[in-house]
């Protein structure tokens, strides 16, 4: 009996784990300078999650929290919850199929802060979840001072992330952001003042945050919304929706249908006469 042929797209990520050994084995030969690093981080583990903590220890460890410590709490966020390296594979994916200038996984994984300080992150708000909130709060700091990334431990963020470029980036305390979101360097999830409580915005599934652009308050950005670069936003958009501005106002409904996915930073020619 004929069967289907399988439709294979050809600009589709390619498993994870083998896929970065592969590229890594490569690079070895190509920069033998560099093949004990990439020994060391990669070749030498079983598993994503025995890199990744491996590759987080040796970046926010210091004097006062060694590396084989940091190694250690990491394993054990990652041996407790295994969602995380779930997470970890779809955020290598979104910075793969999103950034033109990426190649590979080799890169996000050894060089790209934004990569790193999401996984960091994510430990951290597992740390958080448990109850250690110092520790936590030293993994973030750590974040802070080698990334100009600064994370909240309990902000909650969803998997298929890509931060680009990531300088700048500030989420705060009771900040959600939803799976396969984007956001480029400077953004900031913040608040509009010093009262308490649940103040920070709420970023819907698969919305594209441009550079520099200001979400503040407790406001939903509706899901696949687009908010444009240097924006200031201030009251909720709706999901499909565009918005521009200082103060920022729906510019175009509907946006493209996955703007975090495509990139598309584009504005519409048309701008309504009323801010949201």
């Amino acid at each position: 009996m004929a069967k289907h042929l399988e439709v294979v797209e050809p600009a589709a990520a390619p498993p994870v784990w083998a896929a970065l050994r592969a590229e890594a084995q490569r690079a070895a030969q190509a920069e033998p300078a560099l093949a004990s690093l990439l020994n060391a981080v990669i070749l030498s583990h079983a598993d994503l999650g025995a890199a990744l903590s491996y590759q987080i220890a040796r970046k926010v460890g210091d004097q006062e929290l060694r590396a084989m410590s940091a190694r250690e709490v990491a394993e054990e966020a990652f041996r407790t919850d295994p969602s995380l390296i779930a997470a970890a594979e779809a955020d290598l994916k979104a910075v793969f199929e999103r950034d033109p200038a990426c190649k590979g996984y080799v890169q996000p994984f050894l060089f790209f802060k934004g990569f790193l300080a999401l996984q960091t992150h994510r430990v951290s708000h597992w740390l958080w979840s448990q109850g250690r909130e110092t520790m936590a709060w030293y993994m973030q700091s750590r974040v802070s001072e080698l990334f100009q990334i600064d994370i909240n431990p309990a902000a909650r963020i969803g998997a298929g992330v890509f931060m680009d470029h990531g300088t700048g980036i500030v989420i705060g305390e009771t900040a959600v952001v939803g799976d396969d979101v984007s956001m480029l360097h400077g953004v900031t999830l913040g608040g509009t003042g010093a009262e308490r409580g649940d103040r920070h915005p709420k970023i819907g599934k698969g919305v594209l945050l441009g550079a520099g652009a200001k979400v503040l308050g407790n406001i939903t950005i509706g899901d696949y919304a687009k908010i444009a670069s240097g924006s200031v936003v201030l009251k909720p958009v709706p999901a499909h929706c565009t918005a521009a501005g200082v103060p920022a106002r729906l510019v175009n409904c509907p946006s493209c249908e996955e703007p975090a996915r495509t990139m598309d930073h584009t504005l519409a020619d048309a701008v309504y006469d009323y801010s949201i």
